[in-house]
């Protein structure tokens, strides 16, 4: 474990980074007995530090929601964090690559409250009568500690779980509209499909994933808010973008199409 002092230093050198657009190096290799409990804990230093600053939660991402990515990260479960009010672009935007330390893209299905929901105890019913709608999403992904080999969640979890920005489109559905477990998507960079998978894949129903979340931000005295976006996990690989990549993540079930430009 971690000293206070030394979760502090982190968490004000990670939102140095952020403000800065800038890398640091990774946190398990600068601090070898850093545990998952500290990244956490910074993590809640750094968005303090951004609220602070003026910024708002606005939702929560779930991340490392497949097996292989869960051992490529050295966890057994997701990980989670906070998404803030300036971290949503509308889509079809641009946005400039040169604002962006090593964008990844991708697509989800996000899930925004109507009413509030604290675990612990949830299960998936308690979670679809708290969802007004889901809306087709692509997560832009971003590091401010920088990848490198030796990477693991722990660098992830102070790193705000990666999370840089959030897509929304606009085409909202009932979950008793449809099958969110069958859900299928493509990932494009400019026009050509990189990816392409079905919303099982985030640990067999994104809805588990969102379960998961709600009990696991118990521990921490956190719950969903009515307007919350919860986004539950990626069901396809991140792909990285250049300046100049052109975005486009389609749905079926209805949701149509979501995009982004990177200039």
């Amino acid at each position: 474990m971690l000293s206070e002092q030394q979760r502090q230093e982190i968490a004000e050198d990670i939102f140095r980074c952020f403000e800065e657009k800038t890398q640091r190096g990774l946190l398990t290799k600068a601090y070898p007995d850093i545990e998952t409990e500290d990244a956490y804990r910074i993590q809640e230093k750094v968005v303090a530090s951004h609220l602070a600053n003026g910024r708002s939660i606005k939702g929560y991402k779930i991340g490392l929601t497949s097996k292989p990515m869960q051992e490529m990260a050295g966890t057994t479960e997701p990980d989670f964090a906070a998404i803030l009010d300036d971290m949503f672009i509308d889509e079809s935007a641009e946005t400039p690559r040169a604002d962006w330390q090593m964008p990844l893209v991708e697509i989800e299905l996000a899930f925004v409250m109507k009413e509030r929901l604290a675990g612990p105890g949830l299960n998936v019913a308690d979670v679809i009568r708290a969802t007004d709608f889901v809306l087709p999403a692509i997560e832009v992904v971003d590091f401010r500690v920088a990848m490198e080999p030796g990477m693991d969640v722990r660098d992830t979890i102070a790193d705000l779980a990666a999370v840089g920005g959030v897509v929304l489109g606009g085409n909202p559905m009932r979950l008793e509209d449809i099958d969110v477990r069958n859900v299928a998507g493509t990932l494009s960079i400019n026009g050509e499909v990189r990816e392409q998978g079905v919303a099982d894949a985030v640990l067999g129903n994104p809805l588990t994933a969102v379960v998961w979340l709600a009990n696991k931000l118990s521990a921490f005295d956190v719950a969903f808010e009515p307007g919350d976006v919860i986004l539950s996990g990626s069901f396809l690989r991140a792909l990285p973008v250049n300046a100049g990549d052109r975005v486009v993540a389609e749905f079926d079930n209805g949701f149509g199409r979501v995009g982004i430009d990177f200039t």
